[in-house]
């Protein structure tokens, strides 16, 4: 049997903005890689996480499969702060090696199997190697040429093989997985998100996981009016997101006799916002409790009569922590589009009791006056009521 040149299965991971943060780049690298270390824990393959200059590689114990390989790229490939994940091969730094390992690697693939236009990319981080960039390219794609009579294509290649040359080995790929982009989880602080069970609230704390936000999660069920099913979906919708961050926490205020005394404070109109300000101040007041520094919600511009710029206005007043609304410009196509990718869009549609229906009326204010809410504040003791409810909360853990 033949000994493949492939040598042994790595993953090598492509960074994205942290390469442009300059002095700080250091601090975002070592959060990025804790990040992966506690993702993989999930994989059932001990790994060796290493930074190299602009890459990132991880190496799988001697004997690891192809399989293996793959269950890690799949696994990182939600860590935000990566842009490509290559499963790739590790090879002895010798061109005839590489050439080797070029031409197993191309035979391999379905691409060359129907003929593909193909294209060899080279780059030499360690500038010791013998041949340029340039040289390395037409040495071993004159090779595949040679082997498999496959054209060359420089400008549209449907089969492209990256050959990177590095301090101590060659890594050699075709192909990747796109990432997540952004920044790593963490490197931004910790914010609480006002967590329904609709289709924008989950899209809304994945985009500002994104940019390096952790984020805990806060859902204001209509309890004892309602059933459980809104809890349940919300702890679904927090699994699912969780694979992004790790380490989760989902918190649930019963709110069905909050909601009862705003209906009964005969403001019908105003019953919505009233409500809503009333939520951010309980979540003002558990993020203070939890040391997060930023509210974020799902609002989006003119979707529904409460996320008006006047009753959004009126909605910041009613805190002191900003309220970071992530789809404040996006349409509901695009955010169901988002939620489809990610993974939430089918729970978000999941029919359950939603708390805010308890308070629908025929029709509501669009533009709230700040100082008819702060009325209706004052005659339910709003201050006191928000520390009961967040006195109230109960923890899921996942």
């Amino acid at each position: 049997m033949t000994m493949s040149a492939l040598g042994e299965p790595c993953v090598l991971l492509k960074l994205g903005e942290i390469v442009l943060k300059g002095k700080n780049r250091e601090l975002f690298e070592r959060r990025l890689i804790s990040n992966i270390r506690d993702a993989l824990q999930s994989v059932d393959v001990k790994v060796d996480v290493r930074k190299r200059h602009g890459v990132i590689a991880i190496f799988l114990p001697e004997g690891a499969t192809a399989e293996q390989a793959e269950a890690v790229a799949q696994r990182v490939a939600d860590v935000p702060g990566l842009v490509w994940i290559h499963r790739a091969w590790r090879v002895a730094k010798d061109p005839e090696t590489v050439l080797k390992a070029g031409l197993e690697l191309v035979g391999e693939s379905e691409e060359a199997k129907r003929g593909a236009r193909f294209a060899v990319r080279s780059r030499r981080r360690d500038k010791r190697f013998p041949m340029h960039s340039n040289e390395l390219d037409r040495y071993v794609g004159g090779a595949i040429n040679d082997e498999y009579g496959l054209p060359v294509d420089l400008k549209n290649p449907e089969l492209t093989v990256f050959i990177e040359v590095d301090r101590d080995e060659v890594f050699i790929f075709t192909g990747g997985i796109p990432g997540q982009g952004g920044l790593p989880v963490g490197s931004s602080g910790r914010a609480l998100v006002l967590m329904s069970g609709g289709i924008d609230s989950p899209v809304a704390a994945y985009r500002m996981m994104r940019r390096g936000l952790h984020v805990d999660f806060l859902h204001f069920s209509g309890i004892p009016f309602t059933t459980s099913e809104s809890i349940y979906k919300a702890y679904a919708l927090v699994r699912k997101l969780d694979r992004f961050q790790g380490r989760s926490r989902l918190w649930v205020v019963p709110f069905g006799k909050a909601q009862q005394s705003i209906r009964n404070s005969g403001q019908d109109r105003l019953a919505v916002i009233a409500q809503r300000r009333l939520m951010l101040k309980t979540a003002e007041e558990v993020a203070h409790r939890i040391r997060a520094a930023a509210l974020i919600t799902g609002d989006a511009l003119g979707q529904v009569s409460s996320q008006t710029l006047t009753n959004i206005t009126a909605q910041d007043n009613a805190v002191e922590l900003p309220i970071l609304r992530p789809l404040v410009g996006w349409d509901k196509t695009e955010i169901m589009a988002e939620a489809r990718r990610i993974g939430t869009l089918e729970i978000s549609e999941l029919p359950d009791e939603d708390c805010c229906s308890l308070l629908a009326p025929k029709r509501a204010e669009t533009r709230a006056k700040i100082e008819d809410l702060k009325q209706i504040e004052k005659r339910l003791d709003a201050e006191e009521l928000c520390v009961q409810l967040a006195d109230s909360i109960q923890e899921y853990t996942l």
